[in-house]
């Protein structure tokens, strides 16, 4: 299939360099938002990339594949953190010179709230906020009602405000 980009055939060497430089950052972020340790974030994007580079199809459009390459990212954040390995490894609790190395342009405190809050308040509130997608777009993204990714994003809102706040 062909992209929207100018004729770049799915999987050519232009299209991969077009997807690493237009995505990478995101993935990334998402993937720490999940992970909590760059070097597991970066792991994983890169396992997302070749995922994205053994596909044998294309997409129907870049918003697919973007939401293509979420959705993979988010997955494997998840087999990540279900894996024995995780399970029975101790951080080294150095999030913190991550964070700030990481998100400059980033309130250290709001990164460290939305690190606290749930799973399943985590990835609207990142889809939302950094990567600016509408609540529709989300309820595609993770496969629930838009009404429910409203009320994520409200009860996520919620939290936040209660852990800045200092009212947990």
């Amino acid at each position: 299939m062909i992209s929207e980009n100018q004729n770049e055939k799915f999987g050519s060497s232009a299209h991969i360099e077009r997807v690493l430089a237009e995505y990478s950052d995101s993935i990334v972020k998402l993937c720490y938002t999940y992970t909590k340790n760059i070097h597991d974030a970066e792991d994983i994007a890169q396992e997302t990339f070749i995922a994205l580079i053994r596909r044998n199809e294309g997409f129907e459009s870049n918003e697919h594949e973007k939401a293509w390459l979420l959705r993979t990212a988010v997955n494997k954040c998840k087999n990540h953190l279900k894996s024995g390995w995780m399970k029975n490894t101790v951080s080294l609790e150095d999030a913190e010179e991550q964070s700030e190395d990481f998100e400059p342009n980033e309130s250290s405190e709001l990164v460290e709230a939305v690190k606290k809050l749930p799973e399943k308040y985590k990835l609207p509130i990142h889809l939302f906020y950094y990567e600016g997608y509408s609540i529709n777009d989300i309820a595609n993204i993770i496969g629930k009602k838009p009404a429910t990714v409203g009320t994520l994003l409200s009860r996520g809102r919620e939290r936040l405000k209660e852990i800045l706040t200092g009212g947990n």
